[in-house]
């Protein structure tokens, strides 16, 4: 296990801002007058000493940031693609004559798109480098995105959208590869929390743009959008995201050495467990994002734009709490401690809805659903960055098949929930609760089972 003292960079005494340390490298430095992270050594580099005013140090400052929002939209993406959709999820039921089941699965097969392609995406990144597979997957998603837009029936929506999924994971598991390059230690789960600053402003934004756009337009505009916030991307990782994997780093073997590397990683039990206990809570959370047009339009009856502004407080929630776990808890805190309290009150709230949606409270109206709701995304503020955090501690020369592990397992899961949520048809909330209920259950098994957070505190101590 790597120690747990800060980011790499700052063990070799460099600043932390979009550096690659080097024990066993030369260390990269960013390509300071152009904002951006650069693994060639030919290029200008900023020397100054981390705390140290002056040109250089400011200029790190400002690369910094600047990896920080390319990486923060690379995360975001697939919010944008999946919450600006979703209050047009009715409005597309009745465009094509498609039963909601069939129209949750244009949902189900974008999140299943992204599952499998990261697990073609990763092992590319770890053979040739960041930067090249990023580019080509954003390329391609922006013009399934594009034809997405044209779809005229609901099985060629579901097709696209699968296309789009595909492409798109290049985005999700560059972006975790990228931070591993970069950081270590608690110095990483804080980077994953301001990431989700970021990330996490996406699915407060996208549903009220999407309930916006239907206001001057139908879902297909939605789809619009969402194409040229691909294109601004594309040109922004073009300019401003160089390579962060230096060739000497990069695995040289083809499909054998990638499935060789990938049952290695699932060999490691404690690896295992916090993959499947993060892809158990994203579960969850997908539950949330599929059956809740449905539940807070169609059985309490609020309006697209009512739905939009309860999405976004409730991501709002989320926000809050990640950077409570990177700002005040990390670091305090051994992330065990801190990732299995998130998951109890996950588990608490899913048991409440489970509750309330059955009956046992008698009627209950769309308030104290809301709440429940609200306490229940807001606590994976402390499942999502920690058990990432955690997984990929563990890996340290096959970071991009790791963190295709790690998103294809969520997403596969979160795929299988999905449809599961409307089993029941529209009219009730009682199939979203189930499903979170018994996934939220079965993450704390894997979390106590497998990762026994019990039997390895003494090693890592601070974490």
């Amino acid at each position: 296990m790597p120690d747990s003292g800060g980011s790499r960079a700052q063990r070799a005494h460099i600043p932390t801002s979009g550096t690659r340390p080097g024990a066993d490298a030369d260390p990269t430095i960013p390509h300071g007058d152009a904002g951006a992270l650069s693994a060639d050594p030919a290029a200008p580099q900023v020397t100054a000493a981390a705390g140290l005013p002056g040109p250089a140090a400011n200029a790190t400052r400002r690369t910094g940031l600047l990896v920080t929002m390319v990486l923060g939209g690379l995360t975001a993406l697939p919010p944008l693609s999946m919450d600006m959709y979703l209050p047009a999820l009715p409005a597309v039921t009745d465009s094509l004559s498609a039963p909601a089941a069939t129209v949750q699965l244009t949902l189900t097969a974008c999140l299943a798109g992204m599952a499998l392609g990261q697990l073609v995406v990763g092992p590319m990144s770890d053979r040739w480098g960041r930067r090249r597979p990023l580019l080509l997957g954003m390329v391609v998603y922006v013009l399934a995105t594009a034809i997405c837009a044209l779809a005229p029936t609901a099985e060629l929506l579901i097709g696209f959208r699968l296309l789009q999924g595909l492409a798109g994971a290049a985005g999700i598991v560059i972006a975790r590869a990228v931070v591993r390059d970069l950081y270590d230690g608690v110095e990483m789960a804080r980077f994953f929390s301001t990431l989700m600053l970021i990330s996490g402003a996406a699915p407060i934004i996208a549903p009220l743009i999407g309930g916006q756009v239907l206001r001057v337009t139908d879902w297909r505009g939605i789809f619009v959008v969402l194409t040229g916030v691909g294109i601004a991307l594309t040109l922004v990782v073009a300019k401003w995201l160089h390579e962060t994997l230096p060739p000497a780093d990069r695995h040289t073997g083809g499909v054998t050495d990638a499935l060789r590397t990938m049952r290695g990683l699932l060999a490691d039990r404690v690896f295992t467990g916090y993959m499947v206990a993060g892809g158990l809570a994203f579960a969850v959370l997908f539950a949330y994002i599929a059956a809740s047009p449905f539940v807070v339009q169609e059985i309490y009856g609020a309006s697209p734009q009512t739905f939009s502004l309860l999405f976004g407080l409730n991501s709002i929630g989320l926000i809050i709490v990640g950077q409570i776990n990177g700002k005040l808890l990390v670091g305090r805190f051994r992330l065990d401690k801190v990732l299995g309290f998130g998951l109890a009150v996950i588990v608490l709230a899913a048991v409440a809805l489970l509750l309330m949606t059955t009956g046992v409270f008698g009627e209950v109206g769309l308030v104290p659903v809301a709440a429940g709701l609200f306490v229940l995304m807001s606590a994976m503020g402390l499942a999502m960055p920690n058990t990432n955090a955690q997984a990929l501690m563990r890996t340290k020369h096959a970071a991009g098949s790791a963190s295709a592990l790690l998103g294809t397992s969520s997403f596969l899961i979160g795929a299988i929930a999905s449809p599961l949520v409307g089993i029941a048809g529209e009219d009730t909330a009682v199939p979203m609760a189930l499903v979170q209920v018994v996934c939220a259950v079965a993450a704390v098994a894997c979390f106590l089972l497998l990762c026994r957070p019990w039997q390895r505190a003494g090693r890592e101590g601070g974490l």
